[in-house]
């Protein structure tokens, strides 16, 4: 697996770049978008080019893509259409983009974005234009079920497609739960059996479950693990069922982010937090959970995070591994990374605004 020599932190400030040379630290390079909020900083790897997901506030939400890195070229965001509506006199407006992915291998400069309010769009010509999955948005469960998770309204902020089948993805949608098409996205089903929602009148239901973040594992794509509003839940059979492999009593259940090993995908990380009422380090002492066995224990790792005084916590994005290296950014500001596959830490900036996203490149 080609070295990722390149990070990159959508921050409420900022498109912020790291690089590392050879076996030499990392080091800071600049700042794209000075000063204004980047979601999501990523880049699709089949075409090589940069994406950064803005969120001007005022202004709305702002696509830009860069062939180089350097130079960037503004594209029109995705919109919804005229007469579409959140609820029925409600009407739809893009108000985040939190989630992008590539199509698939096979299907080069197609990508895909979720948004709120819980739309999901389709470019097939490198972002030049969108348009709506029309299937997911008139899914007959959307109007009346899916409801905000700490937003106004729904949102996608979860795209995984299948490395064996570009048809065959998932999405992660708070509050609603995970869905799966295996056609394209021409017809779905809801994938949240064995999930629990503690705030639901069934807790059980399918449908109005909140995952936090759903990932996939690349070598196995029917393992997808969740860090949930509710717990930690691990799936086997892509999606069937979940299972909870979180600790009830220990640090590692609630939370945001979560991220699988690369090779392995019964070795998964998770950075706790309190609860959803307080959203600090538990103890107020940050520590990173791993699981080695596909969660049937967790250990907590310490060695260079605050203790005792940490009001740190991490966004779902903002989480991410390359080979034995970990990176996370905080809501306070704090870049961590460790190359010991989260055993031991080091501070690498505590100057940076809040972090929403972190991807090595």
């Amino acid at each position: 697996m080609a070295a990722k020599n390149t990070l990159l932190l959508g921050t409420r400030k900022g498109l912020v770049v790291y690089k590392k040379n050879g076996q030499s630290k990392w080091t800071y390079d600049r700042t794209h978008f000075l000063g204004i909020p980047v979601t999501i900083a990523t880049i699709d790897t089949h075409t090589g080019t940069w994406w950064a997901l803005l969120d001007h506030g005022h202004w709305g939400c702002k696509i830009h893509r860069s062939s180089d890195g350097q130079t960037w070229e503004e594209i029109e965001a995705p919109k919804y259409a005229d007469g579409d509506e959140v609820k029925d006199g409600v009407p739809a407006v893009t108000k985040l983009l939190w989630a992008f992915a590539s199509a698939g291998a096979d299907k080069p400069g197609e990508i895909l974005i979720g948004t709120e309010p819980g739309g999901l769009f389709r470019s097939k010509d490198n972002g030049d234009s969108f348009e709506l999955v029309r299937s997911i948005w008139d899914h007959p469960s959307r109007k009346e079920q899916w409801f905000g998770g700490g937003r106004d309204h729904p949102a996608i902020h979860s795209i995984n497609v299948d490395p064996r089948d570009s048809n065959h993805f998932y999405i992660g949608i708070s509050c609603a739960g995970v869905f799966e098409t295996t056609d394209g996205g021409a017809t779905w089903e809801p994938r949240s059996k064995g999930l629990n929602a503690d705030f639901l009148p069934d807790p059980s239901s399918e449908i109005g479950q909140d995952p936090h973040l759903v990932v996939m594992s690349q070598v196995d794509p029917d393992v997808m693990w969740q860090q949930n509003h509710c717990g930690i839940y691990k799936t086997t059979n892509g999606g069937k069922l979940w299972q909870d492999v979180g600790q009830k009593e220990g640090p590692a259940n609630f939370g945001f982010a979560v991220a699988v090993h690369e090779e392995d995908p019964d070795v998964a990380w998770v950075v706790p937090g309190i609860s959803d009422v307080v959203r600090v380090a538990v103890d107020q002492s940050l520590c990173v959970c791993r699981t080695d066995d596909g969660g049937e224990s967790w250990k907590d790792f310490r060695s260079g995070l605050p203790q005792n005084d940490s009001f740190d916590i991490v966004f779902r994005h903002a989480l991410d591994i390359t080979g034995d290296t970990l990176a996370f950014g905080t809501t306070t500001g704090n870049l961590y990374l460790s190359d010991n596959l989260g055993e031991n830490w080091g501070l690498m900036s505590a100057n940076l605004p809040m972090v929403h996203s972190v991807e090595f490149v």
